[in-house]
């Protein structure tokens, strides 16, 4: 098997493109493309943006699947009970080494992860918005998207935009390590920390969550709950991103339908007909075997009810002439 995936893996998208838009037509979507592909931006208030997460039911993509309503009604109630200004923090690191999903949306779509993330910010009236990333490609992408919207200069702003750059390894996606570099300390998890909707950022309220998950929250504000409902599962609404790798001819980034079939995913992606197994979720995954990816469904539940998990949406097809005991 390929020992590390690469920065950048080709996309694919199963279905119409929502994630993925404009990105067969661009290598990277500038301020203007983005604008094309995705129309323009409606701003919610902060109850109307809770309202509109629980109506779709949004969960982070980054590996726990916190739902998202939660997280902003935790910070927005700690900010006004402490009179404090919150803050908002992207988590771009993606650690895992399955996992290039959020890669690729900072690189190519960054203006839809910023989206997100300004649209949080604005909604909770946070003072600032950091964009956590551990590679060459991320930062470059983000930093010149915030010089697209005029956020480069911190004067010219009320809210401050800013990006951080890690060490590229595994614990830099820990959240409590994003927040540690981002407050100017060591990039490494404090050992013992207090949720980030109490005292996050520079001891602020603050919403942290990853890349996908912020970009999710954008296209749901543009076509409202109805609309990002018209796809996906029952109960689990939208489109996923998936890194599938492994027994394919190349790693992929695919976008796919709540609750599509994973042996049809591994099947357009080209994967052996018969893999020994299928890891799901990452590191910190599950394997299933042959018989049992076969009939699995990718969404939170349909992995779950396999003894799977969606995790930082990885999947790995073994391939027929690795050892499972060393993978």
């Amino acid at each position: 098997m390929s020992p590390a995936l690469p920065e950048q893996p080709a996309v694919l998208a199963l279905g119409r493109p929502r994630l993925l838009a404009g990105l067969d037509r661009a290598a990277r979507l500038d301020r203007s493309a983005h604008l094309s592909a995705h129309g323009s931006l409606p701003q919610h208030t902060e109850t109307q943006l809770t309202a509109l997460a629980e109506a779709v039911a949004l969960r982070g993509r980054g590996g726990a699947g916190f739902p998202f309503a939660r997280k902003l009604r935790a910070v927005g109630q700690a900010a006004r009970r402490r009179g404090a200004r919150p803050a908002v923090v992207v988590n771009g690191c993606e650690g895992d080494p399955t996992s290039r999903k959020d890669a690729v949306l900072l690189a190519r779509a960054p203006h839809l992860v910023l989206d997100g993330a300004l649209l949080t910010a604005a909604a909770l009236g946070a003072g600032s918005v950091v964009v956590g990333v551990t590679r060459a490609a991320a930062e470059a992408s983000v930093r010149e998207a915030l010089a697209e919207r005029g956020l480069a200069d911190r004067r010219a702003r009320s809210v401050r935009a800013r990006v951080v750059r890690l060490p590229e390894r595994l614990v830099s996606g820990e959240s409590s390590a994003l927040l540690r570099a981002a407050g100017g300390g060591l990039p490494l998890p404090p050992g013992r920390h207090d949720r980030a909707s109490r005292e996050g950022l520079d001891g602020a309220p603050t919403l942290l969550s990853n890349a996908e998950t912020f970009a999710q929250l954008a296209l749901a504000a543009r076509l409202g709950a109805e609309g990002y409902a018209a796809t996906g599962a029952p109960g689990e609404p939208g489109t996923l991103l998936l890194t599938v790798s492994g027994a394919v001819p190349e790693p992929q980034v695919v976008e796919v339908p709540g609750g599509v079939p994973l042996a049809y995913v591994l099947k357009v992606c080209g994967a052996a007909p018969a893999p020994q197994g299928v890891l799901t979720g990452g590191c910190h995954g599950a394997w299933l075997d042959a018989a049992t990816a076969a009939r699995a469904r990718v969404s939170h539940g349909g992995l779950a009810d396999c003894g799977g998990t969606l995790g930082v949406g990885a999947v790995l097809a073994l391939p027929a002439d690795a050892c499972p005991l060393g993978e």
